[in-house]
């Protein structure tokens, strides 16, 4: 084994990224202050910031096999049984372009739920570079994350939100994420990944990439890819939507022309305006072609 950590095509796509001016981005320190990773490289100054007007929102605290796991929610206040949605973090920990993802989900009408399941190997957004966060999110074992979201979703239904309509979004490793737990759910009524590897590097605690998985498919998904993606070429997501046509699976897939890893990420220089809004857009009209939003 050598000693490099296991580059993944998440993290090949996360730190490819065009050179860039230092104008327009955070200090560190602001960064930091705000809420926002440092692992992913610099924070930009504009980003999307959405309040709590008309929403509750704060800390979870959801039971899971070996005790509490932290999370972060959001729903619409005066709305009883919400539907719900899943967050599925990218490899940085619970920061602020997660929270602020889940408000917006809120916005929508959603009890939005982002479970911290890294929580066991402590705050990762407290983690400042790549190589350090590698060993620790890759050696989470699928079982214990799917495991770790079923909680999330007994959490949510605990609260009065209405997991007949339950649908998870997710970005990054958080992407791939979709589509392992929807190999695995059966209450789940649709996924939405942005650009989640299709493709897994050998690993023993991830037994079967999402590719693996297609067969197994238990609920629509959304893939959300960017063209100038470096770690996930557009031929791995081709051979995913076949998989998934070829088992019968009801899938659908946008690639973006020009947009690179991360092109939702407003925090980060990947971030792309136009393939983001036009996703946000399609995630919506997805959720709500399977009830999973109203």
């Amino acid at each position: 084994m050598s000693a490099e950590p296991m580059q993944t095509s998440d993290v090949i796509g996360l730190t490819k990224v065009a050179p860039f001016s230092r104008r327009g981005f955070m200090t560190a320190t602001a960064a930091v202050t705000a809420g926002y990773t440092l692992a992913a490289g610099p924070v930009r100054a504009d980003v999307i910031k959405t309040d709590t007007g008309g929403l509750t929102a704060g800390e979870a605290k959801i039971k899971v096999a070996d005790g509490e796991m932290p999370g972060y929610f959001a729903r619409p206040n005066g709305v009883s049984n919400p539907p719900v949605v899943l967050v599925a973090m990218e490899i940085f920990g619970l920061h602020e372009y997660i929270r602020d993802v889940t408000r917006r989900l809120a916005k929508l009408g959603a009890f939005a739920v982002a479970p911290d399941y890294y929580f066991r190997k402590g705050d990762l957004t407290k983690i400042t570079d790549i190589p350090q966060l590698l060993p620790l999110v890759n050696s989470k074992p699928d079982a214990e994350l799917l495991s770790d979201l079923d909680g999330t979703v007994a959490w949510a239904k605990s609260q009065g939100g209405d997991t007949g309509r339950l649908g998870i979004i997710g970005f990054c490793r958080g992407g791939r994420t979709v589509w392992e737990y929807s190999a695995h759910s059966g209450t789940l009524k649709a996924g939405v990944a942005f650009y989640g590897p299709p493709v897994d590097p050998p690993n023993p605690l991830w037994p079967k990439s999402p590719t693996q998985l297609a067969p197994e498919m238990k609920t629509p998904v959304l893939g959300l890819y960017g063209e100038a993606d470096t770690g996930i070429p557009v031929a791995q997501v081709e051979a995913l939507k076949a998989a998934l046509a070829e088992a019968k699976k009801p899938a659908e897939f946008k690639i973006y022309p020009g947009a690179p890893h991360g092109f939702h990420a407003d925090y980060r220089s990947s971030y792309r305006k136009e393939a983001a809004d036009d996703a946000w857009s399609q995630m919506q009209g997805w959720l709500k072609k399977y009830k999973v939003l109203g």
